[in-house]
């Protein structure tokens, strides 16, 4: 395996933790609340968040340079996403996720 310095292994941590709160939310939180959580927009968006997060740790764990692309696409949609959950309300833990996800992946992306 390739060496992955202290701040990729955190980044991976920040999201896996990011794809699990949010497919985690998107399919239980999300579903059973209705309205506002489960408008099309905001639910595309959850979902895309948690597997761009999925694929970006994948990218790390790979060892492959593309890791900056998918890190800054992370980056993007988990803001976005982070945006989302805090209009719709009652989704803090997503929030707070996503934020600190987007903030580590700017970090590898650099």
């Amino acid at each position: 395996m390739h060496q992955m310095n202290r701040e990729m292994r955190a980044c991976i941590e920040e999201c896996l933790r990011c794809y699990q709160t949010c497919l985690g939310m998107a399919s239980t939180h999300c579903l059973e609340a209705g309205g506002k959580h489960v408008e099309p927009r905001h639910l595309r968006l959850m979902l895309a968040c948690a597997e761009i997060c999925r694929t970006s740790a994948h990218f790390m764990l790979l060892g492959t340079e593309h890791h900056k692309h998918t890190c800054a696409e992370c980056a993007d949609v988990c803001e976005d996403c982070a945006k989302s959950c805090e209009q719709v309300g009652d989704m803090q833990e997503c929030v707070e996720t996503c934020r600190r996800c987007a903030e580590s992946c700017r970090k590898m992306a650099a």
